[in-house]
């Protein structure tokens, strides 16, 4: 059964604010991947020095039950305003719950990065809803994840 999750989206602060929940619950990070990690992207212009020291993901374990993600959102992203800074992160147990989910809660909506292997090695896809929430679907794969 798949798990639901908070992830939030900053601006360009992800870091100093995941450095105050880790302080905050007492917990290190259990993943932090950075824009400088991202092999370069076909028809996408280089990135800045302070663009690549944004967060592209990080994961914070506060329970076993319980992960808090962020992000900075993509440089260049347009309209961001806060408001439109958290996603609901659902983590699948197979690649065949992600794409069930993927497709049933896309239905109607936008998709903005459609469901494919990552270069991190997991199985992701994220959208808006037809009520204007934003989703991420993530399969780890473990014959696939990279070790830590």
């Amino acid at each position: 059964m798949a798990t639901v999750n908070p992830y939030l989206m900053f601006n360009g602060n992800c870091k100093e604010a995941f450095d105050f929940y880790k302080n905050a619950f007492g917990k290190e990070f259990a993943d932090i991947n950075f824009f400088s990690d991202m092999p370069p992207q076909e028809g996408m212009p280089p990135l800045s020095a302070a663009q690549k020291g944004m967060v592209m993901h990080v994961k914070l374990e506060i329970s076993a039950e319980t992960i808090l993600y962020g992000s900075d959102i993509f440089p260049g992203t347009p309209d961001f305003k806060t408001g439109d800074n958290y996603a609901v992160s659902i983590n699948a147990d197979s690649r065949e719950e992600a794409n069930h989910l993927f497709s049933k809660l896309s239905e109607g909506g936008t998709v903005t990065m459609p469901l494919a292997d990552t270069f991190w090695g997991a199985y992701f896809g994220m959208w808006k809803d037809k009520f204007g929430i934003d989703w991420l679907v993530n399969y780890d794969d473990p014959a696939k994840v990279q070790p830590q």
